[in-house]
């Protein structure tokens, strides 16, 4: 079945650097979207960045010109560099693929930018 894990997040200071991982398995990786989606307390879940079967990627206006998202097909794996996080990057990270008519999440990776 598909299966999607998140990993990498933790407390980064504002100006770091973070690198999130998803490890995707179930499925035909190469073929599909994938995507980060983050979810603030007491917000609702927003599109971070995606990036097509083809690499095209697209942002978020939020964190345009500071965050990356990358595939390795090979691996089956999903990245979302995150370069001068800001406090309010803050949010539980998902990993996201649609599948058909099913949209599949990982169990998400919490990610807190703080002094």
């Amino acid at each position: 079945q598909v299966q999607l894990v998140e990993s990498g997040g933790g407390l980064v200071q504002p100006g770091g650097s973070l690198r999130l991982s998803c490890a995707a398995s179930g499925f035909t990786f190469s073929i599909y979207r994938m995507t980060w989606y983050r979810q603030a307390p007491g917000k609702e879940r927003e599109l971070v960045a995606d990036v097509s079967n083809m690499r095209y990627t697209n942002y978020a206006d939020s964190v345009k010109g500071r965050f990356a998202i990358s595939r390795d097909n090979a691996k089956k794996m999903v990245y979302l560099q995150m370069n001068s996080p800001k406090p309010e990057d803050t949010a539980v990270y998902y990993c996201n693929v649609n599948v058909g008519s099913i949209a599949y999440w990982g169990q998400g990776t919490q990610v807190t930018v703080s002094s």
